[in-house]
């Protein structure tokens, strides 16, 4: 997949419209420091822009695979366009994850921004929570980002306890 040219079809297209978006998912991590392998592009924006992504995707050739409120994921036969995962949000969370981005990573000459390390975490939990079978993965990740030493852990509890999963969080917190 060319990641980079990508990111400017769908991150291009958001900030044209004046969209917020961040980069989450394996780039995410990878911009706090974590190298993994990864066959797709994970993106965050406002939900009031899911509509016009929709059909932007699709007219790029694109099968959106799911769309719900929060999360779409799209598929190309091209494997150089390959697979788009987009998290949708509102409200004080958007305002809040967007305000704690920071432009941490370039992906073919392009400055894409990334959220908060915790807001990472977040959407790791509630992942975690709709999809029991990305425990392991999830929780190492979040682990990586905790022993950064620069992560606030007591807004990452209050993300594993909100999402009904602090059993989970003990469990990290011992194999730290």
């Amino acid at each position: 997949m060319d990641f980079a040219h990508v990111a400017g079809l769908v991150a291009g297209f958001l900030e044209d419209r004046g969209c917020p978006v961040a980069v989450v998912g394996a780039f995410g991590l990878h911009a706090w420091g974590l190298q993994r392998a990864t066959l797709d592009l994970d993106l965050v924006t406002h939900a009031s822009a899911q509509t016009e992504l929709l059909a932007h995707l699709e007219g790029l050739g694109y099968e959106t695979l799911h769309a719900s409120a929060g999360y779409s994921n799209h598929l190309h036969r091209d494997a150089a366009l390959g697979r788009v995962d987009v998290v949708y949000v509102t409200g004080e969370t958007a305002r809040r994850l967007f305000e704690g981005c920071r432009p941490l990573l370039e992906l073919g000459g392009r400055r894409l921004r990334v959220p908060r390390a915790e807001h990472i975490a977040a959407m790791k939990v509630q992942a975690m929570k709709n999809d029991p079978s990305r425990l392991l993965q999830d929780m190492a990740d979040i682990g990586f980002l905790l022993r950064r030493g620069d992560v606030d852990r007591d807004e990452v509890r209050l993300y594993f306890e909100r999402a009904g999963l602090l059993e989970k969080w003990d469990e990290l917190v011992r194999a730290l």
